[in-house]
Order: structure tokens, then sequence, then C-alpha cells
């Protein structure tokens, strides 16, 4: 092995790609998983994500220096404690682009919008530059293989019909991804979460 890769290996082992979130608990995801049983039977070429791994993304912040990533945690301890759970259900289905499958989110929308709003503040205070994509709360499900362009238009009609329970996101989550990291799939690991006010 050469120098220049044992280099990027170190590079790669000092950063970690991060983002904030929220995520369903396990009977809300169970009863979508059971929603799309023929999906994942029919199209079993989709790279699905694992089901303990799905979350709505807040704010993602991309690859960051373990070193930068303590500072986050104070301040956002202290925002989930001001803050009432939000009251959000999983529903419908839709897609970006033909590669994306995605579960919509239902409920108090103005809250998550709120919400993220204060998160990505806390975050540019901590000095953290990162991408200000506007939010668009989904949940990512599937991604489509690049040769294989009809299957996430399909699951996604198959879900358009779909209504979730109502639940309470009790705690905000700070992330991290093994993403780019090697040939597997991606894995999450709360990197730390913390628990909302009480209501």
């Amino acid at each position: 092995m050469g120098e220049g890769s044992g280099g990027d290996e170190r590079a790669r082992s000092a950063t970690v790609r991060v983002f904030i979130a929220l995520a369903p608990p396990d009977d809300a995801k169970d009863e979508l998983a059971d929603a799309l049983g023929p999906a994942y039977a029919a199209y079993p070429r989709m790279r699905w994500n694992r089901i303990e791994d799905w979350h709505i993304t807040l704010a993602f912040l991309g690859e960051l220096p373990v070193a930068t990533v303590p500072l986050l945690r104070p301040p956002l301890a202290d925002l989930a404690a001001a803050r009432r759970p939000l009251e959000l259900a999983l529903r419908g289905g839709g897609h970006f682009d033909d590669r994306v499958l995605w579960s919509g989110i239902d409920g108090d929308l103005e809250g998550l919008h709120g919400l993220a709003t204060e998160v990505r503040v806390v975050v540019a205070e901590c000095g953290i530059s990162f991408e200000g994509r506007p939010l668009r709360p989904h949940l990512t499900l599937a991604r489509a293989r690049r040769d294989d362009p009809s299957s996430v238009l399909e699951a996604a009609t198959g879900l358009a019909g779909f209504t979730g329970r109502r639940w309470r996101a009790g705690r905000l989550h700070l992330v991290g991804s093994d993403f780019g990291r090697g040939p597997g799939p991606i894995r999450y690991r709360d990197i730390e979460s913390w628990p909302f006010g009480e209501a």
C-alpha cells in the first residue's frame, strides 16, 4: 500500500459525516414496513435502507472534523430541552428524480420547519458551515440502481394511499454515517440524542 492511500485513510478517520435528525418510533416504522411488503418483494434489486436507519433529516452537515462534533452537543441539548415534542405521521410516498423512494411526513409541519430553522441557527453559531438546502420533510426508503428507471416510480405509486398513525418525536438526534467508507450499505449511528422538553 502506498503512502497516499494511508494518508487518505487517516484523513477519513479524522472526519465523520454528520446530520441532525428526528427518528420515528419502532411501531410507526413497523407500520410503514408492512405497507412496503409488496414493494420489497417486487423490487429486490433496489437498495433498501435498513429500517433502524430511517430518519427525518433537519440539517445535513456533511463531512466534519471529529474534533468539531463536541461543539454541537451543549447547544443542541439546550435546544431540545426548550422545545415540546412534535406530533408527526408518515404518509404517502414519492420520489426524487427516478432514483430515490421516500415516504412523506404529515402532522405539525410548521413546528417541524421551525425546529429545523432553530437547529440550523445553532449549527451556524457553532461556526460550522454547511449547505442549507430548503427542508423537504421525508423519510428516504430506497435508491434504485442506475439501470433501473421504473422501480422507484412504481413503488411510490404503491405507497400513495399509505397513512400512518400519529406519533411524538421525543428526541433530537446527532447522527454519524459511514457513507463512502466501504463497499457495503450505508450505516448510521447516533453520536448522541437529547429528549425534548415536556409538553
